[in-house]
């Protein structure tokens, strides 16, 4: 294991905040005793760390979620000298987890936490946004995971789901992200509009749909490119042309819908040979 930490910046929707990921791999690497003002957010991918943490020691884990509260003076290091440690971690601003729960801040009791769906699902975005960092993609996934994080560990009470008029905004957000699919609006500024928070749009939208926003737009844009892909168009341009960052990102999608690459696609389409329909008599 070699010593390394990159960091991603990542924006909440198009024009949105900031929310920075690090992914770190070290073996010797020893961090000197500091705090951060936002809660720090944490899944160990590999060995094992020990942080000091509030007059104690947190052991991680593979699989192990660590929440930081803001403020809070900590260390972090190899727990032993030959098998080093790697987490994955994000950053987030407090306003980030008060969407959706009842009493202010939360505060997390215990920094170490063992919910394993939980983890896969931080682990999964932050590999996504680490790779792509898309803002709606952010927006729609990172604050619904922060929320889930707050209502599940914290002090914090969860606020009310249901959403009236769930499928009316569903349907009025489905149309904007449609109309606006190369540079799709914040969903907050859509919430907003709407007289909701967002995770009261996202909650509405995801039982209506199935999906959060980022998944229906991406389905929609392979659907929209599909058609400039069999007119002859070449990937790279159709990429840009439905709102992809860039080819890559418009490839991954189109094997998750459609198991081929763009390419792939367009050439079954466009060199298929057109069937006759006229019958041969002789």
């Amino acid at each position: 294991m070699t010593e390394q930490a990159l960091w991603t910046r990542a924006r909440l929707g198009h024009g949105g905040p900031p929310l920075d990921l690090l992914t770190a791999n070290f073996r010797r690497h020893t961090y000197a005793p500091h705090a951060h003002e936002e809660y720090t957010v944490g899944v160990c991918v590999g060995g094992c760390e020990v942080i000091d943490y509030r007059g104690g020691h947190i052991r991680t884990g593979p699989g192990t979620i660590v929440v930081l509260d803001p403020g809070e003076m900590h260390t972090g290091g190899p727990a032993n000298a030959t098998d080093g440690y790697a987490y994955r971690a994000l950053y987030a601003e407090p306003a980030l987890l008060t969407d959706g729960i009842l009493g202010g801040l939360p505060y997390f009791r215990e920094p170490l936490l063992d919910d394993p769906g939980l983890a896969a699902a931080f682990r999964r975005a932050h590999t996504e946004l680490s790779s792509c960092p898309d803002p709606l993609e952010a927006e729609s996934v990172l604050p619904w995971l922060l929320t889930a994080l707050a209502r599940r560990h914290s002090t914090a009470r969860p606020g009310r789901d249901l959403v009236p008029g769930a499928r009316t905004i569903a349907l009025t957000v489905r149309d904007r992200l449609a109309d606006e699919l190369t540079a799709p609006p914040a969903l907050s500024c859509l919430a907003a509009d709407l007289g909701l928070s967002r995770y009261q749009l996202l909650r509405a939208f995801r039982t209506t749909m199935g999906v959060p926003p980022y998944a229906w737009l991406a389905q929609y844009r392979v659907s929209r490119a599909r058609g400039l892909l069999e007119a002859g168009l070449r990937p790279a341009e159709v990429a840009g042309l439905v709102g992809f960052a860039d080819q890559a990102h418009m490839t991954r999608w189109f094997r998750r819908v459609l198991g081929v690459t763009p390419a792939a696609y367009r050439t079954s389409v466009t060199s298929a040979a057109p069937r006759n329909s006229v019958q041969d008599t002789r």
